[in-house]
C-alpha cells in the first residue's frame, strides 16, 4: 500500500533495486474508491459510476504516486478515474471508432496500411486509460499470441509486402518475455520483415517492466527497432521512466512518443510544450498528437479541431520543429493517419 503526501509527488530513485514488474502489476489499484482515498479525495466517491462504467479501473501504484494529493483535477488522475460522463450516449461515438474489425486479416492481425501489419499481441494493460480506443475491443477472440502466433506468422509469410511489424494491444509488454521470444523465433525465416515497432505504455506507467531479460531480448533482435511510448503529460515522467528509456536506448531502439489530446488533461500550450521538452530530456522524440478517437464513453475528453489547431500554432511558436508532434486523426479505411 502507498500513501501520497499532501502537495508532493513521490519519485522513486533511479538507483534503487528494480522490483519484479509482475508483482507490481498484481499490486495495481483496481478500486476507484481506494484510489480516491489514497489521494485524500474520498469525499468524491459518491460521484463514481457503478461498476466502473463497464471498464475496470486499473492503475499501478507507482503511477498513483505521481498524482497530486488532494487535487481532483490532477491530469494523471483524470486519465484513469471512472466518470459518470462515460455513461452518456453521444451521437458519433461508437464501439469501433477506427475500423479495427474491418481491417482484420487473421486472428489478432490488423492490416490497415501498406507495408505494415499490426498484431494485437495482448488484451491486457497495466493501466486502463478512460479514453482507450480499444476499450470495447473483443480481445477474447482476437489475440495474435494464441497458438504460438501461428495465424499471425502465416499471414506475414504470405504477404512479402510487409516490412514492418507493429506490436500493439492491449499492451504487448504485458506478455512474458518468453512469449515475445516465441514470436521472434517465428520471424527468423521471414526476411522481408525488417523492422519491429512496439507500441507500449508500460515504460511510462510500470518502468520496472524494462528489466534485464527484456532488454537482452530486444538488443539481440536482428531487426530495426522502434519503441513508441504513450505519455500525455510531463508529470507522467520521473526518474524511473528516465532510467527505463535509457535501458531501451541501450538496446539500439529508437524511442518515439504518441499522445492523445484530452480536454482537462493536456489541452494547453504550456502543458504540451512541457511534455515535448520533458520527453526529449528523456531521449524520446515527440511523434503524434492524436485527436480523440470517438469511442463510446469518451466524449467528455474531446477537444474540437479549432482549439486543437490553435494549440499547434502556439507550439510551433514556442518549440523547435523537431519537438512539435504531428496532429493527426485516425479514420477507418483511410490509407494513413489523416493530418488535422
Amino acid at each position: 500500500m502507498i500513501t501520497a503526501s499532501p502537495g508532493a509527488r513521490i519519485t522513486p530513485s533511479a538507483h534503487a533495486p528494480m522490483a519484479d514488474w509482475r508483482q507490481l502489476w498484481r499490486e495495481a489499484v483496481t478500486d476507484a474508491a481506494e484510489l480516491l482515498g489514497l489521494l485524500g479525495l474520498q469525499h468524491l466517491a459518491g460521484r463514481l459510476p457503478l461498476a466502473d462504467a463497464g471498464f475496470q479501473l486499473r492503475v499501478p501504484q507507482g503511477f498513483v504516486a505521481r498524482m497530486r494529493h488532494g487535487d481532483a483535477r490532477d491530469p494523471l488522475l483524470l486519465q484513469v478515474l471512472p466518470q459518470l460522463a462515460e455513461l452518456d450516449e453521444v451521437a458519433g461515438f461508437v464501439v469501433d471508432a477506427v475500423g479495427d474489425m474491418a481491417a482484420r486479416e487473421a486472428q489478432g492481425v490488423l492490416h490497415k496500411y501498406h507495408g505494415r501489419a499490426l498484431l494485437i499481441a495482448s488484451g491486457s494493460c497495466a493501466i486502463n486509460c478512460r479514453y482507450c480506443f480499444r476499450r470495447h475491443f473483443p480481445y477474447g477472440e482476437e489475440m495474435a499470441a494464441a497458438g504460438q502466433w501461428r495465424q499471425a506468422l502465416e499471414h506475414l509469410r504470405r504477404d512479402d509486402s510487409i516490412s514492418e511489424l507493429i506490436l500493439s494491444g492491449g499492451d504487448p509488454l504485458a506478455l512474458a518475455t518468453s512469449k515475445l521470444e516465441e514470436l521472434s523465433r517465428g520471424l527468423a525465416d521471414l526476411p522481408h520483415v525488417t523492422r519491429l515497432r512496439i507500441h507500449t505504455r508500460l515504460p511510462v506507467v510500470l518502468p520496472e517492466r524494462i528489466d534485464p531479460a527484456f532488454t537482452a531480448w530486444l538488443a539481440a533482435l536482428p531487426l530495426q527497432k522502434v519503441v513508441v511510448l504513450h505519455a500525455n503529460h510531463a508529470n507522467e515522467l520521473d526518474d524511473g521512466v528516465d532510467a527505463a528509456c535509457a535501458r531501451l536506448r541501450d538496446t539500439g531502439a529508437s524511442l518515439l512518443n504518441q499522445s492523445v489530446l484530452l480536454r482537462g488533461v493536456n489541452d494547453d500550450a504550456e502543458v504540451l510544450a512541457g511534455l515535448s521538452e520533458r520527453l526529449f530530456a528523456a531521449g524520446v522524440l515527440p511523434y503524434y498528437l492524436h485527436q480523440l478517437d470517438r469511442v463510446q464513453g469518451t466524449a467528455h475528453f474531446e477537444v474540437d479541431d479549432i482549439r486543437a489547431l490553435a494549440l499547434m500554432e502556439a507550439l510551433r511558436a514556442r518549440l523547435p520543429g523537431y519537438l512539435v508532434p504531428r496532429l493527426v486523426r485516425e479514420v477507418g479505411g483511410e490509407a494513413s493517419k489523416r493530418p488535422v
